[in-house]
């Protein structure tokens, strides 16, 4: 995979520094491991689903964190008795732990997971507080009352 350079852009804007390191840690991440595969979805205008291929591992053995713009899903194996199986004679179905991380925007929250069929989904969801929304200001016509005419004439 080609890493990007994002130097040419740091210089000319303001702001958006964590943005770019976002951009950048996701390419190093996306070199690094696949592990487990996961599917991303927009179900609805501010809802969202990852779906991982978790194949093989119980939902005791799944540790999900939600922190601030951060998710993180981590699996991991317990110890199984090797008395109660026979040898394997073929090994295809992935059996190691993982850790996948999720960079989070702002206001976006958890809302459910679940498992089934060897399907981890998660469930988010943007909820913008009503401070943050935009606002319809009304235009008023006339002349200007009140403060803003003591003002004007200082």
């Amino acid at each position: 995979m080609r890493q990007f350079d994002f130097t040419p852009y740091r210089r000319s804007t303001i702001g958006f520094d964590r943005l770019f390191d976002l951009m950048e840690a996701s390419a190093r991440q996306a070199q690094s491991d696949n592990y487990p595969p996961f599917n991303l979805e927009r179900t609805a205008d501010d809802r969202y689903r990852i779906t991982l291929a978790v194949a093989g591992f119980k939902a005791d053995e799944i540790d999900i964190t939600a922190q601030q713009n951060l998710l993180v899903v981590a699996g991991r194996k317990g110890e199984e008795d090797d008395g109660q199986r026979g040898a394997f004679l073929h090994l295809g179905i992935a059996n190691r732990s993982f850790e996948r991380r999720f960079e989070l925007a702002d206001f976006v929250r958890v809302d459910s997971a679940n498992l089934a069929d060897g399907l981890l989904t998660v469930d988010l969801v943007r909820e913008v507080p009503e401070a943050m929304k935009p606002k319809k200001i009304a235009v008023a016509t006339g002349a200007p009352t009140g403060p803003a005419i003591e003002h004007q004439a200082a």
